[in-house]
């Protein structure tokens, strides 16, 4: 099985160190084999994307190529591709839906555009930087099914996320905010209409620095085989 690991590969970038180790642990738990691909946001087009088995657009942003970014998570979405958006993966995910989706071409996020009109993606008003909090999933929800519980903890390290006085656009839509933090901005996302397609604000693959095997991560590599 091969993923692809979109993103600006960083080896001080402590998510970048995770990550192999958490795809470790899942995939032993799961008795197979895992190959991850780092592909540089540069660098990844279509064509290699519909080499591999599932999407994981990873941590650390801004990415040097965010529209290459967002342009193969399109592809993953439209051909239900098993992904996985995690920080700035999640983000790009939730500007990919605005744009292609639900049309609104001028989404985008304002680390990579200050002076954007519709500024999807913004600055929290607290940054959460390598930290842990409360998160609470919405009852009946695929990634509460997923941990077996409502309430996690997990950790973060980010400056943006989804501005809140959007959301009301995803109300009718497939794309549903299924977690929130304690102020009830979102915190995660899941795609029902496709097998895997899920994205968080935290970062799950933080995991393996405490040398615990994931479920979300877990369940990807499940949907991946």
């Amino acid at each position: 099985m091969k993923i692809a690991l979109v993103g600006d590969y960083d080896a001080t970038v402590l998510a970048h160190q995770a990550i192999p180790g958490a795809i470790e642990r899942s995939a032993r738990a799961l008795a197979t084999t895992v190959e991850p691909i780092w592909i540089h946001s540069s660098e990844v087009d279509i064509q290699t994307i519909a080499t591999v088995d599932a999407l994981w657009c990873v941590p650390f942003s801004p990415y040097a190529n965010p529209e290459a970014v967002i342009t193969v998570i399109r592809y993953a979405r439209e051909h239900d591709m098993p992904f996985l958006g995690t920080c700035a993966g999640y983000q790009h995910a939730v500007l990919e839906y605005a744009r292609n989706v639900l049309g609104f071409e001028n989404a985008d996020s304002s680390e990579d555009n200050p002076e954007t009109s519709m500024p999807l993606i913004s600055a929290l008003a607290c940054r959460l930087a390598d930290q842990a909090d409360t998160i609470y999933l919405d009852r009946g929800s695929r990634i509460a099914e997923i941990y077996q519980t409502e309430r996690i903890a997990e950790d973060y390290h980010c400056g943006y996320g989804v501005n809140p006085d959007y959301l009301s656009l995803f109300a009718n839509s497939e794309f549903k905010f299924s977690a929130c933090d304690n102020n009830g901005d979102p915190r995660a996302f899941e795609l029902s209409a496709n097998r895997f397609f899920f994205g968080t604000a935290y970062q799950p693959e933080r995991s393996s620095l405490h040398n615990i095997t994931h479920p979300l991560i877990t369940a990807f590599l499940m949907e991946s085989l």
